[in-house]
């Protein structure tokens, strides 16, 4: 068994083995074990860190098994600068998450844990898959246990939103898989993702299999306009729930369009790059405007969650280094911040049981610990320089002006918009005089509620600081991935 096998498989069997633990009277030992797995889920993706080559866009850490032998399908992983990061990242959430539903989860802990564990290694299994089969069943089995996690321990309307999540998701999958059988059938039987980036397709073909492809990863970014599902599952979600789908799911759709659309269908990515572009604007204006009038602390930072993700999608089309690798970046830096939004609000929602805006003001009185993290939280999700947020953004908007300056320009104003709605909900909830009597009972955060936003402030400032190891890794590959895209395909 490999690296990126134990990186898969360790999360998944620690998840099993939390199911199997059984009622809730042995919930201390559950929340053990699943604290125990989701570290070593974490310390065994170290060991790809420290032997990772830079200077290379090949891909390394290959396993190659047969699985499937009739039809030629193989239990295929490897990893690339592009790929690399969102493993440790998937990993290190977990462990987060695991802190946070310490002692908010009282109900079904083990289920709730292993759904959390089993999870994890199905995400870090699609980031990793280098076969269209492997790919599309880690891809799909992600959404079994988020529609559990919904479902189980939402809101007052999680069942309504774990269909609305699954359905959408499934529907746009739908597509995929034809696209996955139709490249199945013209390479000759095989499912390998190098051999279908070499195959010479039509314009035609490549803009049907481009649109195919559209259907799935635009919903699971998601892309304007097939986003409405996102904050309806954010409201109803657990704590936990919003963190993962935040800070990794909807990365599965947007690490979609670098493994599958651009270097499938580089002639059909470039001829409908217009509308990539025109959609992932509106998302960033459009939706930070929608963003502006929530009353709804978790509705808010879903919208900014779309936002933020139309500045990744905007960097993947405008086909040069600096944007690509921007959208990477802002991929890694919105797992961190989006993580921490929702983990903050989680807090404030585990004291009062109330999302609404309103029914705070003045927290910093009473909360000064958790109000100093909210605030670099808040500050990060605006784009502030020296936080993560900050260099994906702006990596993206030098791309585009790079690209055309009327792009860059649209992106960069729309930054406005992020501050805006992200400080306005800041002062209302944080500052001012304590305004009733919840907030005057509220007690500042524990230690172990200290050490989980520490965990994320760490991430975040580091990252904001020093970028480079981050950027580094990916270069040699998104080179690599715009040279492919570059050369025609056309036959």
């Amino acid at each position: 068994m490999g690296l990126l096998s134990l990186a898969i498989w360790t999360p998944i069997f620690f998840g099993i083995v939390l199911l199997a633990l059984g009622r809730d009277e042995q919930a201390r030992a559950v929340r053990w074990v699943a604290l125990i797995g989701a570290v070593i889920s974490l310390l065994v993706t170290l060991p790809l860190y420290a032997g990772f080559q830079y200077d290379t866009s090949a891909m390394q850490f290959v396993e190659k098994a047969p699985w499937i032998a009739r039809f030629n399908v193989n239990y295929h992983l490897g990893l690339d600068g592009i790929s690399f990061w969102f493993v440790l990242l998937t990993a290190f959430i977990n462990v987060v998450v695991v802190i946070a539903a310490w002692e908010a989860i009282t109900v079904r802990v083990n289920q709730y844990m292993g759904a959390f564990m089993i999870l994890s290694g199905l995400m870090i299994g699609v980031f990793a898959a280098l076969d269209g089969l492997l790919f599309f069943v880690f891809f799909e089995a992600t959404l079994i246990p988020m529609y559990l996690i919904i479902g189980v321990w939402g809101g007052p309307n999680k069942i309504y939103a774990a269909f609305k999540f699954f359905l959408y998701t499934l529907l746009g999958s739908l597509l995929m898989l034809v696209a996955l059988v139709f490249l199945y059938v013209k390479s000759g039987g095989s499912f390998d993702l190098a051999t279908w980036h070499k195959l010479p397709l039509n314009g035609t073909v490549q803009t049907l299999l481009f649109f195919a492809f559209f259907a799935a990863f635009a919903v699971m970014v998601p892309m304007f306009p097939v986003h409405t599902w996102l904050p309806d599952v954010h409201v109803e979600a657990p704590t936990g729930g919003s963190a993962v789908l935040a800070a990794i799911m909807l990365k599965l759709g947007a690490y979609g369009f670098l493994r599958f659309s651009l270097p499938i269908a580089p002639d059909a990515a470039r001829e409908w790059a217009w509308l990539m572009i025109a959609l992932s604007l509106i998302a960033v204006i459009y939706v930070g405007l929608v963003a502006m009038v929530q009353q709804d602390m978790k509705k808010l930072v879903a919208y900014s969650s779309v936002a933020h993700m139309g500045f990744v999608t905007l960097g993947f089309f405008i086909f040069n280094d600096l944007g690509v690798a921007g959208g990477i970046v802002q991929m890694i830096a919105h797992g961190f911040v989006s993580a921490a939004m929702f983990l903050c609000i989680g807090v404030l929602y585990d004291r009062v049981h109330s999302r609404q805006i309103a029914s705070y003001g003045g927290v910093v009185n009473t909360m000064p610990k958790f109000a100093a993290f909210a605030l670099l939280f808040a500050m990060a999700n605006c784009g502030l320089p020296g936080t993560a947020g900050f260099v994906g953004e702006w990596m993206v908007i030098l791309g585009a002006i790079k690209a055309d300056f009327w792009v860059g320009l649209a992106a960069a104003t729309a930054l406005i918009f992020g501050a805006a709605y992200t400080l306005w909900m800041f002062k209302r909830v944080y500052l001012g005089p304590v305004t009733n009597d919840d907030v005057k009972a509220l007690t500042d955060i524990n230690g172990r509620e200290f050490f989980m936003l520490s965990l994320l402030a760490a991430g975040v400032l580091y990252m904001g600081i020093f970028p480079k190891p981050f950027t580094d890794v990916m270069d040699a590959s998104v080179v690599d991935l715009l040279k492919h895209v570059a050369v025609s395909k056309l036959k």
